[in-house]
């Protein structure tokens, strides 16, 4: 050791923070996974498709980021775009939260729909926005998912719904269980004429919805770990009294159990609708819809 170090005195420094010199992130700057919590540029999960590059988890996209990702140049001719819900059992507070979801979400209600083409196939597109009333089902909904169905019948559209609900809208009691009735009903007549239904489940898929039209797909696609089902794990645990399987309900599991087609990543869901569409085009004969 050198004879210096003996007298040597090291200062030791004690760091106070100083509200002056906090730099706080921008709000939107970072997003973090909500299943893994991996934090990482808004704009790099932007460009991975709003799937985390940690655990692979596809976070929600509203109605109008789906379309951007499906649609030929992320163009759609949209159908009853001035369709908004009513107040027809006049519940105590439902017009003030009708209003207040259209100003969070941009959207008059929780489905988009319209036609347009995707690999220069013509389709007619049902998207539902979770971002609405999660997605509930009421008379609107149904009202424009059954003349999306009606439309593609008779132009002989394939059509494509991408689903995502927490069930129907209790606002509106009957009058939103009843579109579980209406949509099945049109779907049955498309299916009659020979017409195409691809039903592609996302996170998550519930209730009513789950219940009627969703499940009526002559083809159906999920998003990895999306959930789909009727109710909730928690209410039939406590109903049945048992433990469920941890994966249970996820696309995954209902794919190994024969309820869906195909488990489809987000970054390979156009594609696989554009090879969907041209095997119905060749075997079907709709290349000449028109």
């Amino acid at each position: 050791m050198n004879v210096r170090d003996w007298f040597s005195h090291k200062r030791k420094y004690a760091t106070i923070p100083s509200p002056n010199a906090k730099h706080e992130i921008p709000e939107g700057l970072m997003n973090k996974c909500p299943k893994c919590g991996h934090i990482q540029f808004s704009k790099e999960v932007e460009k991975n498709l709003k799937v985390c590059a940690s655990c692979g988890h596809h976070q929600k996209l509203n109605a109008y980021e789906r379309v951007e990702l499906t649609m030929d140049e992320g163009r759609l001719f949209e159908y009853d775009s001035d369709m908004i819900s009513e107040d027809p059992l006049e519940f105590p507070g439902y017009a003030k939260k009708l209003q207040q979801q259209q100003e969070k979400s941009g959207l008059l209600d929780a489905v988009v729909t319209g036609e347009g083409t995707i690999g220069g196939f013509p389709v007619v597109l049902a998207v539902m926005s979770f971002d609405f009333f999660s997605g509930s089902m009421g008379s609107v909904v149904g009202e424009k998912i059954t003349r999306a169905i009606e439309k593609a019948t008779q132009k002989n559209y394939p059509l494509i719904i991408f689903s995502t609900s927490g069930g129907a809208r209790m606002q509106e009691s009957i009058l939103s269980l009843m579109q579980m009735a209406k949509t099945s009903a049109a779907l049955e007549k498309h299916s009659e004429q020979g017409g195409l239904f691809v039903s592609v489940f996302t996170d998550p898929t519930l209730g009513g919805v789950s219940a009627s039209f969703a499940m009526l797909g002559d083809v159906i696609l999920a998003e990895p770990g999306a959930i789909v089902g009727f109710t909730g794990r928690i209410v039939i645990e406590q109903t049945i009294r048992q433990k469920l399987p941890e994966n249970f309900q996820t696309a995954e599991f209902d794919l190994a159990h024969g309820q869906i087609d195909k488990v489809v990543h987000r970054k390979d869901m156009r594609q696989t609708l554009i090879q969907l569409l041209d095997l119905h085009a060749v075997r079907g004969g709709t290349s000449d819809a028109g």
